[in-house]
């Protein structure tokens, strides 16, 4: 089982996921969307694509593109469509 933790609050727990580049990706309705808000922020990776970014709001703190995903993976990441990872002390464990 894998979970994101972040300021106490659960942001996404499963025991499916993807690890790539030693980040896991958590399946989309794996997360709890409550503290998820869509950021304006797009990075591209050479190899999985254009990511999109959420903040995450708990309790009142935002902390800003502190998770991402690939909408539209390229075919090599395929596995991670739609998945989001997190960073920017988010706690992830497995």
């Amino acid at each position: 089982m894998a979970k994101a933790l972040w300021h106490g609050a659960v942001l996404a727990e499963s025991d499916q996921y993807e690890t790539v580049e030693g980040n896991i990706y958590f399946p989309a309705d794996t997360i709890n969307k409550e503290f998820f808000k869509d950021s304006d922020t797009h990075t591209t990776c050479p190899w999985k694509g254009v990511a999109s970014y959420y903040d995450i709001k708990v309790n009142g703190e935002t902390n800003q593109d502190a998770a991402w995903y690939y909408p539209e993976a390229k075919e090599a990441a395929n596995n991670i469509k739609g998945y989001v990872a997190f960073w920017k002390g988010v706690e992830v464990s497995e």
